[in-house]
């Protein structure tokens, strides 16, 4: 089956007495200190800022979207409107930056198919077309995500064509497989490639389409929209 995407250890024991005189603590919060200035820089913010998003994930917020970033947890609690767009434009700044480079990864990625399998045809997003021309579906998924995986199936049930993109599969083909054996895939209908499984590598970010997961794409006119 095919499936296409789109140092040894040293233990050092020192005495009991030698050990009570290391200042572990102190050196823990230090690093810890720093790691947490590194992620609000990382998302643009400031310190009072990243202290607030961790306070706001600690309470009903945290509870109930335990997966929010910073940038959607803090523009969802938003104080005003000057908070609220100051967050917003930061979003789309780094989800700019992010979406960039993961099309430049993707162009690497392309590059390095033609490489090694110059004769071998792939899933193409750009435009997928089933029997008569229509275009098939394109079903983004991600890992642990228990309605993917219902959608899925009712998708499948349904005796739908589709190219299935797995967002969080790290290029892993078994992470691949094992997510489609949970979502009950017929294997025959991907020897058929009336379903066939992919790395998303970046593509749903490069469609722009709102809203979470899963999602259900399919062409109108040559644009890709939600179903």
């Amino acid at each position: 089956m095919k499936y296409f995407s789109f140092v040894p250890l040293l233990a050092v024991f020192l005495p009991a007495l030698a050990i009570s005189q290391v200042s572990t603590p102190s050196i823990t919060s230090t690093t810890i200190q720093r790691s947490e200035e590194q992620q609000a820089r990382d998302w643009g913010l400031r310190a009072e800022e990243w202290v607030r998003y961790r306070q706001l994930m600690q309470g009903p917020l945290g509870i109930h979207s335990p997966q929010l970033d910073p940038l959607t947890a803090l523009g969802i609690e938003a104080r005003d409107d000057g908070e609220r767009t100051r967050y917003a434009e930061l979003q789309v700044r780094t989800e700019a930056r992010r979406v960039e480079r993961m099309l430049t990864y993707q162009r690497a990625y392309d590059a390095a198919w033609q490489r090694i399998f110059p004769g071998l045809a792939r899933v193409n997003l750009s435009g997928v077309s089933g029997a008569g021309g229509e275009s098939r579906l394109a079903v983004f998924v991600k890992a642990n995500c228990p309605p993917c995986e219902a959608r899925v199936r009712q998708l499948q049930a349904s005796g739908a064509a589709f190219d299935l993109y797995l967002l969080d599969s790290r290029s892993d083909d078994v992470r691949l497989r094992r997510w489609a054996a949970r979502a009950g895939i017929d294997h025959a209908k991907v020897r058929s490639r009336a379903i066939t499984l992919n790395h998303d590598a970046g593509r749903w970010l490069s469609l722009g389409l709102p809203g979470g997961l899963p999602a259900v794409a399919h062409q109108v006119d040559g644009k890709w929209q939600r179903q």
